[in-house]
């Protein structure tokens, strides 16, 4: 595919970012003001890929605090449009050798239902020959919503 890009967000990309991810459930909709802090602060941890100059992808992601060599991505999110290109697992590559090459691991949560996602990162994994082991996380007592699933702790890893 030609015209597709990839790089680093800005400020700039901050709303399309939010609107890409609002038209993409099963996601998790955080405010405007998170992905606007997201393409300023964590710009370097975090990627896009447009195609014909419109957003086709993203993925946000940051350096986990207390383990130097673990990059947590936070959300993969595809244009419906675009899916089923291998778009994700390129801007993932792209992320961890350009923005992030001090990462040995990968650490993610998912929620059970999301089995794309869940596939996703174990084909990943796959791809990379390496593990990705599942641990319980974060159970549904601890969110404000009742709906909300618990989310399962994928770690990939050593890349």
């Amino acid at each position: 595919m030609k015209a597709l890009s990839f790089r680093q967000p800005g400020l700039k990309d901050g709303r399309a970012v939010y609107e890409l991810i609002k038209n993409s459930p099963p996601l998790d909709l955080n405010s405007c003001y998170c992905y606007l802090l997201l393409c300023d602060h964590f710009s370097k941890t975090c990627i896009l890929t447009e195609y014909r100059s419109q957003l086709a992808g993203f993925i946000s992601s940051y350096r986990h605090p207390e383990k130097q060599d673990t990059l947590f991505v936070w959300q993969v999110v595809v244009h419906k449009d675009m899916r089923g290109r291998r778009i994700a697992g390129q801007m993932l590559d792209r992320l961890i050798s350009e923005g992030a090459p001090w990462a040995s691991y990968i650490e993610t949560t998912v929620t059970p239902s999301n089995d794309s996602s869940l596939r996703f990162f174990q084909n990943f994994a796959e791809m990379h020959e390496t593990s990705c082991r599942t641990m319980r996380y974060m159970t549904k007592d601890l969110f404000c919503d009742d709906s909300h699933e618990e989310e399962i702790l994928l770690r990939i890893g050593p890349l």
